[in-house]
């Protein structure tokens, strides 16, 4: 099984992708203008190029009269191009993404299309996909993208076998967690692994915390622009609890100094040198490759993680990545936009592309694929991903994805004070309700 990878892990090793393998967006390769085929820049790197190249040809092939000429670019090459493509009008018809905080800023410099009425006269096409995968393609109650390809939520792993040996269950509230951090501490067992140094590591805590306690609508307020929203006394609530559970000693001990990169957080889990870790669903396969038999022989658990008593959220939400997104346009000719909404109806997640997709090891974020999921060898994985994603009322997606770039980058910083005790709950609410709306 090839290793389903993160954005994050991605995108790191997509820049170590020989140049060869991307082309520059130069010449022909540019934007399509008027009268000519549609246009799709999107990201290098395997397994994932792969499948967008053969889901792309086997379209072209199908409809020779409306042919869309694919480009594709290492990571960093992307971000620089499209940002700069974009804002001289010169995108391409197709544009890949997250949706999220930079979709929010094409959509307000009125480069993409309001897909809104096409989605309501073709509700064949919505109904096939997770309802969660509208939430970031959605600004201010529009719809701007298509959703497409994966589902990545993050999942809540423990190690069976520390475990049974400390004669303890899995936490099913966070007071459980809690009880659970003095037990496995007696045992030299860190209760929980922290790659903390990567900074949006520990961002999958609060996450999850501001969810449970206050609901989505927490987060959301953020994500709307409203003033003093990191304020709300279930914000301030969730940041205290994960001071707590620093204070108690909850992660392994120097975890700020730890990398998510190099797995080496994973490699605490499947080793019994930590009983948790909180991490996204690509984290199965790394933990599959070079945990050994940890995982074939049935060590690895997982679940969603658990309510926290008193708590508003629902405990069937999730948070990470609900999609990856095709953005059209607004600059593309009318012929050109047909032929990109003609892609999303009859070229996006059809039969062949679901089957590559679950060949990696990954979820696509299409209704129906229970039985192809549970002919695969990692079956149990995949349809617990399946149901999360599925079954989710909620699916927030990351935060430094869903905010601005700014606003991001305050974030990370803010979360690392925060996880090191060096500034207070109100204080981390301050200084982000500082940058709200940029």
């Amino acid at each position: 099984m090839a290793i389903p990878l993160s954005r994050r892990t991605f995108l790191g090793l997509a820049a170590a992708v020989p140049a060869s393998v991307a082309l520059s967006a130069c010449g022909s390769s540019g934007p399509s203008k008027s009268g000519a085929g549609a246009s799709y820049w999107y990201l290098s790197g395997q397994p994932q190029e792969g499948v967008r190249t053969n889901a792309l040809n086997a379209f072209n092939k199908a409809h020779s009269d409306e042919e869309i000429k694919g480009t594709t670019f290492q990571n960093d090459a992307y971000k620089t191009k499209i940002k700069t493509a974009i804002g001289a009008g010169q995108a391409p018809t197709l544009i890949w993404g997250w949706g999220g905080g930079t979709l929010r800023s094409y959509v307000k410099a009125g480069q993409v299309e309001d897909l809104t009425s096409w989605f309501g006269d073709h509700p064949e096409v919505k109904k096939r996909l997770f309802p969660s995968s509208f939430g970031p393609a959605t600004i201010d109650g529009k719809i701007y993208a298509m959703p497409c390809e994966t589902v990545q939520p993050i999942v809540l792993y423990y190690n069976k076998k520390v475990f049974d040996d400390v004669g303890v269950e899995p936490p099913q509230s966070w007071g459980d967690i809690m009880a659970l951090v003095p037990k496995f501490k007696a045992k030299d067992i860190a209760p929980f692994s922290l790659g903390g140094q990567s900074r949006w590591t520990n961002m999958m805590w609060l996450e999850f915390l501001f969810d449970r306690i206050g609901g989505p609508e927490v987060f959301q307020a953020v994500f709307d622009g409203e003033k003093d929203a990191w304020s709300n006394p279930a914000a301030l609530d969730a940041l205290g609890k994960v001071q707590e559970l620093v204070k108690a000693g909850g992660f392994v001990k120097g975890f700020s100094s730890i990398t998510a990169d190099s797995n080496a957080d994973q490699a605490l889990l499947y080793t019994g040198r930590a009983a948790m870790m909180l991490h996204g669903s690509w984290s199965y396969g790394i933990q599959k490759a070079d945990g050994g038999d940890f995982v074939s022989g049935g060590g690895l658990g997982f679940m969603n993680f658990p309510p926290v008593e008193g708590g508003k959220g629902d405990p069937s939400d999730t948070v990470g990545n609900p999609g990856q997104y095709l953005y059209i346009s607004s600059k593309a000719s009318a012929e050109q936009k047909k032929i990109a909404k003609d892609y999303f109806t009859k070229g996006v997640l059809q039969p062949a592309e679901v089957k590559d997709w679950i060949g990696t090891g990954a979820v696509p974020l299409l209704l129906g694929t229970e039985k192809q999921l549970d002919a695969s060898e990692d079956a149990e994985f995949l349809k617990f991903t399946y149901g999360v994603a599925s079954k989710a009322k909620t699916f927030a997606q990351s935060w430094d994805q869903a905010l601005s770039p700014t606003a991001a980058e305050t974030l990370l910083d803010n979360i690392v004070k925060l996880f090191q005790l060096s500034i207070s709950p109100k204080t981390f609410a301050a200084n982000l309700n500082a940058v709200i709306g940029t």
